[in-house]
Formats: C-alpha cells, structure tokens, sequence
C-alpha cells in the first residue's frame, strides 16, 4: 500500500476526532461575518440618522432665526416711524401697523402693539386724555407703592376678540416682561422676553408666547430719553410652526426652550413624543435671547430593511455551508475508515511477509546444508539425488511439524537485548534486566521481539532513551508453570501525556502481540513514564536435527 496512504491513514484530519465541529465551526463563522456586516449596516444607517438629524437641526434652527429677524427687522422699523412722529392716533398706528405688514402675513405673529414709557404719578393723567380718543381707556394693573414707572399698552393691531383686553395693560407691572424691557432700553436694540402668557390669551390657559421690545427714544446723546416701545407679541406653538414651514421634513420632534432646557421653560413642542429617540440640541440667539431648540426622531426598534435582507441571506448561508460541511466531513470520514481497514490489513500483510522471507531464509540456508552434507556422503549421482529427495521431504515434514508445534525455542534474555542492542553502549546502564532463563517458542518470541522493539522506539522518540538521565528496567517472572509476566517501565524521561490517537505500535501491542499471545496487554501512560505488562505463554517445543543417510548419523545442521 502507498506510504503516503498509510500516513494519512495514522494520521487523521483534526475534523476527523469532531466531524460535528467542522460543519458548527462553518457556520458559527457564517454567522459572525453576518453580524459584522449587519453591525456595519446599521453603524451607517445610524449615521445617516444622526446627519438627518443634524440637517434638520440645522434647517430648523435657521428657520426660526429667519422667522425672527423678518420681525426684528419690521420691529427696527417701526421704532424708527415712532421716533419721528410726535402723536400717534389709532387710525395713524393701524396704517403703520398695516404697512409693517403687507398683505397681512404676519408668520406666527399674534400682533403689534405701542407701550408708552411714563412714570407712574402721569397714570390718572394720561387715561383722561386717552378716554377722549379711545372711551373706556383703563391701565391696569395699578403700580404698587414702590414702582416709579409704567409702560402701559396704547393701541394694539390687529383688533380682535382676544385683543380688546390688550390696551391699557402695564407691562411693566410683570417681571418677565419688565427684565425684558430694561434689557432692550439699556442696550438700546430689539429684546425677546422669557416665557410668559399673553394677555389676549388669558382664556387659554398653558398657551406660552413671548414679546419682543424694540426702545423708542427721542432726542439724541445727553438728551435722549426713552419714549416707548414698539413690540411684536407671539404665540410660541404658532412661531415654531411657521418656522418648521421652512423645513423639509415633518417626521420629527421639536422641542423649543427658553435659555434652560426644563420643563418649566418649554415654549413649545412639535412631533414625536416620548423616549426612545434620537435628539440633537442646538442653540440659537432670537433677539437677544439665547433658545434651546431640540430635534429628535424615534429610534428604529427593529432592523433596518438592508439588515433584516442580511440576517436572512447569513442564515440561509450558514445553513446551507454547514449542511454541505457535514455531507463532506461524513464522507471523509468513511473513507478514512476504509483507509484504516486497508492500513491495517496491509501491516498484516506486511509483517507476515517478513516472518514468511524470515523463515524461507531459514528453510533455504537449511536446504544449503542439506544439500553440502549430500553431496560430501554420496558415492555417485544416483545415490546423491535418492539421498537429496529424502531428506528434502524429510524438511518438507519437519517443516510441517515445525509450524503446527513452534519454530524453536528462544531465551528471553535474547530476545529482549537483541531488541535493544541499537540503544545498549558497552558500560551503558540505561538499560536494566532481570528475569530467570525462559525459552519461548518462535510464534511467542516473534510476538514479544515486535512487542519489545515497538516499547523501544517509542522509549527512542518520546520516553526514556531520548534523554540522558532516562533509564528502562525489564524484569520477567514465571507466574505459573507455563506463564510468564514481563514487566516494561521507563523512568527519567519526558513527561507522558495520554496520546490523542492510537498508532500502529499501539494497535500492534494491543491488538496483534495481545491476540497472538493469547492474553491482554496492560499498557499504561503514566506521567512518570511509560509501563507494559506482557504474559506470554511457555510452550513445548518439538526439537530436530538433520541427520545423514547411510553408514552413520551426522551433527546436527
């Protein structure tokens, strides 16, 4: 059999000992590479998400600026109108209103009013001379005891329902409204107050808005003093809506804040509600004012379409990579089996090839002998060849005998050393034997001399020969009259490990010498080195000599 086969047979693949393993090996592979690529799937889709989300942030939050200014910039324009008209009649306001604001577009804007700036003790004073214009004229409320000033509402457009409450309102008598006030007179430019309820809201409770002041002054440098404010009022739900007008996408959630992102400081919210979402905070300046406008969308609880595809494609995969996996390690391994079948009966074959050249070798130098002792006692041909004919039946029969009863007898001393000759230097201890002088008929000898010369190789390659400290001692015992106890054991060497597949010398040992010899070989892997326990049976021997024809009887061949 081809060598490169019979290696392969004493050598199996790894996926031979788990023929499960390579197939789940397979598709536990498989399935990783399709979590990585899902991972990679949905780390790009939240990306995507997350750019979405900065876009429309960024759209947003442009879009209120926007909205802001176009009111800033109207507000910049009326305190511009103001501040050269000495009186405004509320027909005169109604057309500047209605100028500011073309069309009547007023994008989220609930209206434009006029606050005077005068101290308190003027009040009385300055509700007679508007009750002559406007009958029924009221500021309200009155200034505590404490407050010098007030800024109450003149006129107010557009006129509505909710309106008419409007004038006559100090806006001064309110802290949110009055911070803002100081705040644009001092710095001299539009304002945007905090959160606060309008007035003409006052039957809608939880509606939040805001104002933006714009100061009104006359004269100029030392002389300038603050004659009022132009303000824009809002409802904030109405300016966040107008402003997300200017933005693409509706599928979102916004949330608008006042300078802190609290709860008591929401202006407004639009979109999608409650956890799980995505959010982006971006702050803005609107007149002075810093907001806080927070985009979010709702996080996806399942996978991607793309990824949901990859799972099931991976699955399949994996699968069907397993499943052929499995075909092919199944196959594989009933060949490999079939390949130990032939290994094994071709070590058979080969070991009875070599005792059959071992004893044709004996059986033709015994014919060589046959044949010189013939020829030197024959007197002429006839005689040599009637001579030579019965003595090589004589060896046909003896040979028979020889095989049914044992070739010949052997010591076991010499079987042993012969075997270990290769590994036995003159003075050399290494090697120790003890055992009384025991012949063993050629079938066991051949059984024990394969059974010593594989313990030995194995001592050469892996146990105590293949070290200088190692050492083997052999001892042998008759443990009844036709049993004898060998005894292998090896100290010194490396340290023995249990192997993790059976070779041929093992197979040999445990099998073929353990068959031959007709009971079980006891071989154990200690740590310490390896140990074999042999009984081999003492058998009769049947003893012949070749003996001459005619006058007399020669030696023994």
């Amino acid at each position: 059999m081809d060598t490169a086969l019979l290696t392969r047979a004493d050598r199996p693949a790894w996926f031979h000992r788990y023929p499960r393993g390579w197939p789940l090996l397979l598709f536990l592979l498989t399935s990783a590479g399709t979590i990585l690529a899902i991972s990679a799937i949905e780390r790009a889709e939240a990306g995507r998400r997350q750019l979405e989300l900065d876009r429309n942030a960024t759209e947003i939050s442009s879009g209120l600026q926007r909205r802001a200014s176009e009111n800033v910039a109207v507000l910049r324009a009326g305190g511009a109108l103001f501040a050269t008209e000495d009186k405004i009649g509320p027909g005169q306001f109604a057309g500047i209103a209605a100028g500011l604001y073309a069309g009547g577009d007023y994008r989220g804007l609930r209206g434009i009013g006029w606050v005077k700036w005068m101290p308190a003790g003027e009040i009385p004073a300055f509700e007679a001379a508007m009750n002559r214009i406007s009958p029924g004229y009221r500021v309200y409320p009155r200034p505590d005891a404490g407050r010098s000033m007030a800024a109450p509402v003149v006129w107010f457009e557009p006129q509505s329902e909710s309106s008419r409450a409007v004038p006559g309102f100090d806006m001064y008598s309110e802290t949110v409204r009055r911070q803002a006030m100081n705040a644009a007179a001092q710095h001299a430019q539009p304002v945007a107050s905090g959160k606060v309820h309008l007035v003409g809201d006052r039957n809608r409770p939880g509606v939040a808005g805001f104002l933006i002041y714009m100061p009104v002054f006359r004269g100029t440098g030392a002389e300038r003093h603050l004659r009022g404010f132009v303000y824009s009022a809002f409802r904030a739900g109405e300016f966040l809506d107008s402003a997300v007008a200017l933005g693409r996408d509706r599928d979102i959630g916004i949330a608008l804040y006042d300078e802190v992102r609290r709860p008591d400081r929401l202006l407004a919210a639009r979109g999608q509600p409650g956890g799980n979402v995505m959010a982006m905070d971006r702050r803005i300046t609107v007149a002075d004012r810093t907001w806080i406008v927070r985009v979010s969308v709702r996080r996806e609880a399942a996978l991607a379409p793309l990824s949901r595809v990859t799972l099931l494609f991976g699955l399949v995969l994996g699968l069907l990579v397993m499943f052929i996996a499995r075909l092919i390690t199944r196959r594989s391994a009933e060949d490999h089996e079939v390949l130990e079948w032939f290994a094994r009966h071709s070590a058979i074959r080969t070991s009875l090839t070599r005792e059959l050249n071992h004893r044709v070798k004996n059986t033709l130098a015994n014919v060589l002998s046959i044949v010189a002792l013939t020829r030197r006692r024959s007197v002429d041909l006839n005689d040599f060849a009637e001579s030579l004919t019965g003595r090589i039946r004589a060896l046909s029969a003896t040979h028979d005998l020889l095989s049914q009863s044992d070739w010949t007898n052997v010591p076991i001393g010499e079987i042993v050393r012969s075997e270990l000759a290769p590994y036995m230097a003159p003075g050399d201890r290494q090697v120790e034997m003890a055992g009384p002088d025991v012949s063993l008929a050629p079938n066991d000898a051949l059984s024990l001399g394969l059974a010593i010369y594989e313990l030995a190789t194995n001592a050469a390659k892996y146990g105590a020969l293949s070290t200088v400290d190692g050492r083997i001692f052999i001892d042998w015992k008759l443990v009844e009259p036709e049993l004898v106890e060998l005894h292998w054991r090896e100290t010194g060497g490396p340290t023995v490990a249990v192997p993790m597949k059976r070779g041929f010398g093992r197979n040999l040992l445990e099998k073929i010498v353990a068959h031959e010899l007709q009971s079980a070989v006891e071989l154990r892997f200690d740590p310490g080195g390896v140990e074999c326990t042999l009984r081999v049976p003492v058998r009769r021997l049947t003893r012949f000599a070749l003996r001459g024809s005619g006058e007399g009887q020669g030696p023994p061949g």
